[in-house]
């Protein structure tokens, strides 16, 4: 099908970390394309989050979590400011609503020293009003390194890194199929002008089509491929002003950290998002779920008024570890020790902090090919 090319490196999906990836590579003189399935890069997963940058305290010591995180977060600030890409480091609040949450609160606070985030610090309910009037709770863990960001923006810095440095990127063309051989891959590419690669070497951040993308692999060991499960994540919009001038997160629930408030740059405030686990992505959010999040959200905010959220946007976050297994999970990033071949390497579980850590998730898997 179509004409046959002999290419370098290829990078199957161009969201936020396929992106940070490509660039890592085109930047060390690789020869890069970047095949996305979708019309546009970044409109999946990458388009449908808090858009925070993540400071890393919540995440087990010595996960890849944890580590790349912290790496991240430093790296993606000052890429920022390099770049004028617009972010505001803008801090955030973990709110304790009762007697009972202040232990979680001083757990977390040593969880984050142990995983190098050495700026946090507790504060009591009087200070918590001194500092947000409209918020309560019987104390507070302030993240200072908390901040957050324009996606669009930073992924469209990461493309022009990756075309001034010589790489493509291809968008509205799917990985169907592919082949492990002696000396790479060959990929078999669909859309309007399909076409069959060779490859050396072949990385794949397909985020939720991770897992298909190997599975779709000729000679690949499946035992390689981790468990998959879908967490999805509804938003709800605020009509009116926000409430805060920081981000206000409650303590967390099983697969996610709670219905909290972040702000987008303008200032617009969103609530979410909850955890739904669904067998497929789906997008749709419904409206009745608002119930819950009133419910949520009164508990560190009591002046919500009623039929003041409106439904957002939905996310899908691609887990390792279902609600079986508490819905936690950590980065899987496999190099060709782990796949098996040395042309492959296989990222699964990349969510939350997954736009944080981009800039030291691609230094990883250039430190795992340079091996």
């Amino acid at each position: 099908m179509g004409e046959v090319l002999d290419l370098d490196c290829v990078v199957v999906g161009g969201g936020v970390v396929g992106l940070a990836i490509a660039r890592r590579l085109a930047m060390a003189g690789r020869e890069v394309v970047v095949l996305e399935s979708e019309p546009l890069t970044g409109s999946i997963t990458s388009s449908r989050n808090s858009e925070v940058i993540h400071a890393g305290l919540y995440y087990a010591s010595g996960s890849r979590k944890a580590e790349l995180c912290v790496k991240g977060r430093d790296a993606l600030y000052a890429y920022c400011r390099e770049h004028h890409v617009p972010h505001r480091q803008c801090g955030k609040l973990v709110v304790a609503s009762n007697p009972d949450e202040v232990a979680y609160l001083e757990k977390l606070l040593k969880q984050a020293s142990a995983n190098g985030v050495d700026d946090c610090y507790l504060i009591d309910a009087a200070e918590l009003h001194a500092l947000e009037p409209q918020i309560v709770g019987h104390a507070a863990l302030v993240s200072p390194s908390t901040g957050i960001i324009d996606s669009h923006g930073l992924m469209d810095a990461y493309i022009t890194d990756i075309e001034t440095h010589g790489g493509t990127i291809v968008v509205n063309s799917p990985l169907l199929s592919g082949e492990l051989t002696a000396d790479g891959l060959v990929l078999s590419v669909g859309g309007d002008d399909p076409f069959t690669a060779n490859v050396r070497l072949v990385i794949n951040s397909a985020g939720l089509e991770a897992w298909s993308v190997s599975a779709n692999l000729k000679g690949l060991d499946p035992a390689t491929i981790p468990h998959r499960s879908y967490a999805k994540g509804n938003y709800f919009a605020l009509s009116g002003k926000a409430p805060a001038s920081r981000l206000i997160y409650p303590v967390p629930e099983p697969g996610g950290l709670g219905t909290h408030l972040t702000l987008d740059l303008a200032g617009q405030a969103r609530f979410g998002p909850d955890v739904e686990w669904v067998e497929a992505p789906n997008y749709d959010v419904d409206p009745a779920r608002s119930e819950k999040f009133y419910a949520a959200i009164r508990k560190y905010w009591p002046h919500l008024k009623d039929a003041s959220l409106q439904p957002a946007y939905a996310g899908v976050r691609p887990k390792t570890v279902g609600p079986e297994g508490g819905g936690g999970g950590d980065f899987v990033i496999q190099g060709p020790q782990v796949t098996g071949h040395q042309g492959y390497v296989a990222l699964y579980g990349i969510e939350s902090p997954g736009l944080t850590s981009s800039l030291a998730i691609a230094d990883e898997v250039w430190r795992l090919i340079s091996e």
